[in-house]
C-alpha cells in the first residue's frame, strides 16, 4: 500500500470498504530524520537505456543536493535499485547522514527486501551503504509524491553518458516548477482501491485479561509492522460502555470493529482490547479498541480491569482518546469523572520520559459552541488532576508536563450522521503524519521500535497484573535488550546457515580461497546490516552492546576459517619461496643475495595476501603467523646456507684431496733429499688455489670475516691433514716400498732397463747402492716435514744402522748408547712422528733379513757361472806358459813346490807393491821414486816377515786375530750369521759413506792396515794362504779375492789334469 497521501472518503463504511477512493498526494518533508531522499528510474525500453534521478531535502523543505545520471542500459527492475545505490554513494561521498529513503519502483524494494539471485552484490552494497549512512529503509510512494526525483530520472535518459553524475546543488531552473509545486504544498488526486483486507485486526486481551501472544504475532506479521521501525503511531479509545467508541474508531480509522446493535439494545459490545491496522494512514497507525468503563457487566466493585487496561493504554500509546458525552461536561458525578481520577491515578505509576496526547472527544456535541465548552471540560480535568494523590516529587508537577491536552468535538452519529462523518473526516487528516514534530504523536522519546512491539506489549501488560510500577524507560531498555538478543541470535542462526558461508567455509578447509577477506567481509556485513536495519530503533547503547555481541559471536565462528586461510597462505608462501629460492641458486646468484630478495618478496607477497584475507569487521593481527612464516623462512635458509656450506667445502676438499694425495704418493714414492720441500711446494700451492676458489664462493654467503677464516682455516688444516694421511698411510707400507725400491734398484740399471748379469757385476756396489735408497726411504717415510726445518733423522738412521753395523765390534767400545733406542726424533715432536727410531731400526733389520738371500744368490750364480763359463787357465798360468814354454810349464805343474815358491813370491811382490805404493811413489819422478823406495825396502819386508810370523802363530794357536772363525772365508760366498744376528757375507760386508769411498767390514773396525783371510784352497794337496793389505782410496771391488780364487781354481783344474 502506498504511504503519504490522505484520504477523503465520500461513500458510507460498508461501500467504502468494497470501492475505489479518492486519495490526495503531496510530496512532504521527513518525518523521523533530519534528511528525505527521494529517488527514481526512468526506462524507454525494457531492456534499454534510462536515467536516475534524486533530491535531497531537509526538514524546513531546503533543497540540499540533487543529480541525475544516463545509464547506457538496464531495466526497469534494475534502474529503481541503481538509483537507490547512487543515491547512498552521494550521500557517503558527501557526509549526508540519516535520511529516509522514498522510491516509486516497488520492484527495488521487493529485490531489496527480500534479495534476488541477479541482484546479490547490489543489494549487498546497498544494505551496507544504508547501515554506514544511518538511513531508513526504502518505502514506496506515488508518482505524484515524487515528481522531482522523476523529472530528474528522465532528464538524464536524455542526455549522453557520463561516467559521474551531474550534481545539482541548487534546484535546477528546468525542474523550477517540479519543485515549485513541491514547496507550495500543491496536492493530486488519484482514485485507489480499498477493501476491507487492508484493515486487520486481532483480539489483544480478552475480557478475562489474557494476553493473546499469538494474535499480536500474526497481527504483526500481516501488517508486516517491523519493517515500520520507528515510524509508527498507537491510538487508544477510552470511554463509558456503549458510548460510540467503536463506531468512532471506525468511521475514522477505517476499522472494522465490532459496533453495537441499538436495535439489540444498549450492552457491552467490546470485551478486552482490540487492535486493528489503520489503512490509509501515514505512518502506520495501530488503533486499540478497549472495553468500555462503567459497564453494568462487571459491577461497581471490579474497576481492577478498567484501571489495567487504562495503565496499558498508556504505556503502549501515543495518542489517547477520550470518549465522553458532552451533557456530562460541567457535571460533578459525570461518567467522564471516575475514568479521568483512573487515567491520572495510573499516570502516576509511569515513570515516562514522554508526553502522551489526551484529546478529548465530545460526542453528541449541542448547540454549545466548542469555544465555551472547552474552557470547562479542562477546569474540570485541572480539579480531577489537583485532586489525584501525587508522589513527591510530583506534588507541584503541573499537568502539561504529563499531557498535551487536545478537545474536539462531534455531532450526533445517530441524528446528524452526514454532519458527524465529515467532522470525522477533517479529524481524520491530523492523524497523518503524526509522529512529526508537533504533530500528535510528536513526541518519540522512549518509543519501542516496531519489531519490539509485541514482546514490549507483552512485557508491559505482565507488569501490570502484577500490580508493579512500569518504569517506561526501563521497560524500553529491557524490551532492546530482549528484542536486540533475539535479533541478533537470528542473525547468528541466518549466517551459519548461509550457503555461501558455507562454500566459503568448506573451500577454505582445503586451498586458498581468492578474496576470501573480500567475501566474508561482505556476508559479515550483511548480516550485521540487517541487524542494524531491524534493530536500529532500539535504544543505541543496547543495541551496540547487543551488535557487538552479535560481531563478536560471528568472528568467533569465524575465525578458525581466517586462520586456515592465513595457514593456506603462509604454506603456499613458504613453498613458492622455497621453489623461487632453489632456483635463483641455480641460477648463479649469491647465496646471501638470494635469500635475502626471496625472503623479502614472500614476505611481502605474504602480506599482500594477508590484505586480501583480512576481514573488515575483525581487527586480528597477522604478525604471529608472519612471524611463523619468517621463522620457517630462516630456518630454511639456515639449512640450505649449511648444506651449500657444506657442499663448496666438500668440493673444494676433494679437489684438494685430488690434487694432493696421488702426488704426495708419488713424491714419497721416489723419495729422496727433495721429496719434502717438493711436497711442502706442491701443498702451498694446491692450497692457494682452493683458498681462492673456496673464498669466492664464499663472498656470496656475505660471512663475517671471523667465520669466514675460521672456514678458511679449516680448508687448509684439511689440505695438510691430506698430506699427513697419505704420509701415515705410505708409512704403514714402508718395508713394502722398501723392498720394492730395493728390487728395483737391484734388478734394473741407471736407466731403468732390466739388468743382464754377466758376471761382471760388482754385486756389493749393487747392493750396497739399492740399500742405501731404501734406508733413504726409510728415512724420509720417519716424520712429516711440512715446515721448512732441518733434522737429523737421515744421519742418525745411517751411523745407526749402516756405520753401526759394520763397526759393531769398535761400537761397542766407543758408545753404550743406541740412537735408535727411543720412542721420539729429538727434532720432531710425536704429532709429526710417522715411525719410532724402534720402529726403523726393527723395519731395517726385518728388511735386510729379507732382502738378504737377494744378494746370495746374485753371488752364488755369478761364481756358478764363472766356474762354468770361464774354459781358459788363468792369466797368469798363460803367460808362464809363454814365458817358460809348455815343457817348462809342465814341469812345474809336474813339481808343485815350484808352483808354491812362486806363487808365494808373487803374493810377497804384490804385497812389496802394494804396501811401498811403487806406483805412487814414482808419480814425482823416477828418481825421487827409486831413493825413497830404498829408504822403504828393507823396513817394509821386515814387517811383512813379522806379519806373517804372526799370522802364523795365530793359526797354530787357534785364535786368529783377524777373524774368529776360519771357516768364515769358505762359507762367505755362502752367507752366514755373525754374533749380532745379522746376516754377513762378502756381498754385505762393504757400505758406502757419505763421499762414496767404500770401506770394508775390517776396515770400519780398524782404520788401520789389516791383512784378511781370504780363502782356503779345498785340494788334497796344498793350501795357500792368501794376504792382502788394503789402504785408503782403493777402489778395487773384490781386491785380491777374485784374482787368487780364479787361479787357484784354475790350478786345481791343471793338477787334476796332470794327475789324469
Amino acid at each position: 500500500m502506498a504511504t503519504e497521501y490522505t484520504m477523503v472518503c465520500t461513500t458510507n463504511h460498508q461501500d467504502r470498504l468494497h470501492s475505489n477512493v479518492a486519495i490526495t498526494l503531496k510530496w512532504n518533508p521527513p518525518i523521523s530524520r533530519e534528511l528525505k531522499l527521494n529517488t527514481d528510474g526512468s526506462t524507454t525500453a525494457n531492456p534499454g537505456p534510462g536515467g536516475l534521478g534524486e533530491t535531497f531535502r531537509n526538514k524546513n523543505e531546503d533543497w540540499v543536493l540533487g543529480y541525475y545520471q544516463h545509464i547506457p542500459h538496464t531495466t526497469p527492475a534494475m534502474v529503481g535499485l541503481l538509483a537507490i545505490r547512487a543515491g547512498l554513494l552521494i550521500a557517503k561521498e558527501h557526509n549526508l547522514r540519516a535520511f529516509e529513503i522514498k522510491t516509486v519502483s516497488s520492484a527495488a524494494i521487493t529485490i531489496l527486501t527480500n534479495n534476488h539471485p541477479l541482484y546479490a552484490n547490489l543489494v549487498t552494497e546497498c544494505r551496507s551503504l544504508m547501515a554506514e549512512q544511518e538511513a531508513v529503509v526504502p518505502t514506496q510512494i506515488y508518482r505524484e509524491q515524487n515528481s522531482v526525483a522523476d523529472y530528474l530520472a528522465k532528464e538524464g535518459s536524455k542526455k549522453e553518458y557520463q561516467p559521474r553524475p551531474t550534481l545539482l546543488h541548487f534546484a535546477p531552473i528546468f525542474a523550477a516548477k517540479v519543485v515549485n509545486d513541491d514547496y507550495t504544498g500543491k496536492s493530486f488526486t488519484r482514485f485507489v482501491k480499498h477493501n476491507k483486507d487492508e484493515c486487520c485486526s486481532t483480539h489483544l486481551i480478552d475480557g478475562d485479561g489474557v494476553f493473546n501472544v499469538a494474535g499480536i504475532e500474526n497481527f504483526m506479521r500481516e501488517v508486516k509492522l517491523a519493517e515500520c521501525g520507528l515510524s509508527y503511531a498507537v491510538v487508544s479509545i477510552m470511554g463509558p460502555q456503549s458510548s460510540g467508541k467503536s463506531t468512532l474508531l471506525n468511521h475514522l480509522f477505517h476499522t472494522n470493529f465490532r459496533e453495537m446493535d441499538a436495535y439489540k439494545g444498549r450492552s457491552q459490545t467490546t470485551k478486552g482490547i482490540w487492535m486493528a491496522r489503520c489503512p490509509g494512514i501515514e505512518p502506520c497507525t495501530l488503533v486499540m479498541d478497549l472495553e468500555g468503563t462503567d459497564g453494568r457487566e462487571r459491577g461497581e466493585d471490579d474497576t481492577a480491569f478498567e484501571k489495567q487496561s487504562a495503565l496499558f493504554a498508556l504505556a503502549v500509546s501515543d495518542i489517547v482518546l477520550i470518549n465522553m458525552w458532552c451533557h456530562d461536561i460541567g457535571r460533578e458525578q459525570a461518567a467522564n469523572k471516575p475514568l479521568l481520577k483512573t487515567v491520572f491515578q495510573v499516570m502516576m505509576r509511569l515513570f515516562s520520559p514522554r508526553k502522551t496526547t489526551l484529546m478529548f472527544v465530545i460526542r453528541d456535541k449541542t448547540r454549545t459552541p466548542l469555544e465555551n465548552l472547552e474552557p470547562v471540560l479542562r477546569e474540570d480535568i485541572q480539579k480531577i488532576w489537583d485532586s489525584v494523590p501525587k508522589p513527591q516529587a510530583h506534588k507541584e508537577t503541573p499537568l502539561s508536563e504529563f499531557f498535551n491536552v487536545e478537545v474536539v468535538a462531534l455531532s450526533s452519529f445517530e441524528e446528524k450522521e452526514e454532519q458527524f462523518k465529515e467532522q470525522v473526516a477533517s479529524l481524520r487528516q491530523r492523524f497523518f503524519h503524526s509522529i512529526a514534530p508537533g504533530g500528535l504523536a510528536g513526541d518519540r522519546r522512549a518509543v519501542v521500535p516496531a519489531s519490539g512491539f509485541s514482546f514490549s506489549s507483552q512485557q508491559i501488560w505482565k507488569i501490570i497484573k502484577e500490580n508493579k510500577d512500569l518504569d517506561l524507560p526501563a521497560h524500553k531498555v529491557m524490551v532492546a535488550t530482549v528484542r536486540c538478543e533475539e535479533i541478533a541470535n537470528e542473525k547468528y542462526v541466518s549466517f551459519t546457515e548461509n550457503e555461501e558461508w558455507r562454500q566459503l567455509e568448506e573451500a577454505v578447509n582445503t586451498h586458498s580461497v581468492r578474496g576470501f577477506g573480500r567475501k566474508l567481509s561482505s556476508i559479515l556485513d550483511v548480516c550485521l546490516s540487517e541487524y542494524d536495519a531491524e534493530a536500529t530503533f532500539f535504544d543505541e547503547g543496547v543495541r551496540s552492546s547487543k551488535r557487538k555481541q552479535l560481531e563478536e559471536k560471528l568472528l568467533q565462528l569465524v575465525q578458525p576459517a581466517y586462520q586456515s586461510m592465513l595457514g593456506h597462505i603462509r604454506s603456499d608462501a613458504f613453498e613458492r619461496f622455497k621453489e623461487a629460492f632453489e632456483k635463483a641458486l641455480k641460477g648463479g646468484k649469491g647465496f646471501a643475495l638470494a635469500a635475502r630478495e626471496c625472503a623479502e618478496s614472500f614476505i611481502s607477497h605474504f602480506n599482500e595476501e594477508c590484505k586480501d584475507a583480512i576481514i573488515d569487521q575483525a581487527k586480528w593481527d597477522s604478525s604471529r603467523v608472519r612471524d611463523k612464516l619468517r621463522r620457517d623462512v630462516d630456518a630454511h635458509i639456515t639449512e640450505v646456507r649449511s648444506a651449500k656450506l657444506a657442499e663448496v667445502t666438500t668440493f673444494y676438499e676433494t679437489k684438494l684431496n685430488e690434487a694432493l694425495a696421488g702426488p704426495v704418493e708419488a713424491l714419497l714414492d721416489g723419495a729422496g733429499d727433495d721429496t719434502w720441500p717438493a711436497i711442502r711446494k706442491l701443498l702451498q700451492r694446491e692450497t692457494e688455489t682452493a683458498v681462492s676458489g673456496f673464498s669466492a664462493a664464499l663472498s656470496g654467503f656475505e660471512m663475517d670475516e671471523e667465520s669466514r677464516d675460521n672456514m678458511v682455516f679449516r680448508l687448509k688444516d684439511y689440505a695438510r691433514g691430506v698430506v699427513e694421511s697419505k704420509a701415515k698411510e705410505e708409512a704403514g707400507r714402508v718395508l713394502i716400498r722398501m723392498k720394492d725400491r730395493f728390487s728395483t734398484l737391484f734388478s734394473h740399471d741407471q736407466d731403468s732397463m732390466p739388468r743382464i748379469w754377466t758376471g761382471k757385476e760388482d754385486i756389493r756396489a749393487i747392493t750396497k747402492t739399492a740399500r742405501s735408497a731404501s734406508l733413504k726411504l726409510l728415512s724420509v717415510m720417519a716424520a712429516v716435514r711440512l715446515e721448512d726445518e732441518s733434522d737429523s733423522i737421515d744421519k742418525t738412521l745411517i751411523v745407526a744402522l749402516v756405520d753401526g753395523k759394520a763397526g759393531a765390534s769398535s761400537a761397542k767400545s766407543i758408545t753404550s748408547v743406541d740412537p735408535l733406542a727411543s720412542s721420539t726424533w729429538d727434532e720432531i715432536p710425536p704429532s709429526r712422528t710417522l715411525i719410532t727410531p724402534v720402529q726403523c731400526k726393527s723395519l731395517w733389520r726385518q728388511f735386510k733379513t729379507e732382502t738378504e738371500y737377494v744378494a746370495l744368490d746374485c753371488l752364488s750364480c755369478k761364481e756358478a757361472s764363472k766356474r762354468n763359463n770361464n774354459w781358459l787357465p788363468p792369466p797368469w798360468a798363460i803367460a808362464a806358459m809363454v814365458i817358460l814354454g809348455f815343457n817348462e810349464f809342465m814341469t812345474l805343474l809336474r813339481n808343485p813346490l815350484y808352483l808354491g815358491f812362486i806363487f808365494v813370491a808373487y803374493l810377497l811382490f804384490k804385497a812389496l807393491w802394494v804396501q811401498m805404493d811403487i806406483s805412487g811413489e814414482f808419480r814425482n819422478g823416477v828418481l825421487p821414486g827409486l831413493i825413497s823406495l830404498s829408504t822403504r825396502f828393507l823396513p817394509t819386508v821386515m814387517n811383512l816377515l813379522k806379519r806373517l810370523a804372526e799370522e802364523g802363530q795365530g793359526v797354530a794357536s787357534g785364535q786368529p786375530q783377524g777373524n774368529p772363525n776360519p771357516a768364515l772365508a769358505s762359507r762367505s760366498f755362502r752367507g752366514s750369521t755373525n754374533d749380532n744376528g745379522d746376516v754377513s757375507t762378502s756381498a754385505t760386508s762393504e757400505v758406502t759413506s757419505e763421499n762414496g769411498t767404500e770401506y770394508s767390514s775390517s776396515s770400519l773396525h780398524d782404520k788401520t792396515h789389516r791383512f784378511s783371510f781370504a780363502g782356503e784352497l779345498r785340494g788334497p794337496f796344498f793350501s795357500v794362504v792368501c794376504l792382502s793389505s788394503h789402504s785408503p782410496g782403493l777402489s778395487s771391488k773384490f781386491s785380491c779375492e777374485k784374482s787368487n780364487i780364479m787361479s787357484l781354481f784354475f790350478m786345481d783344474k791343471l793338477m787334476k789334469e796332470s794327475r789324469n
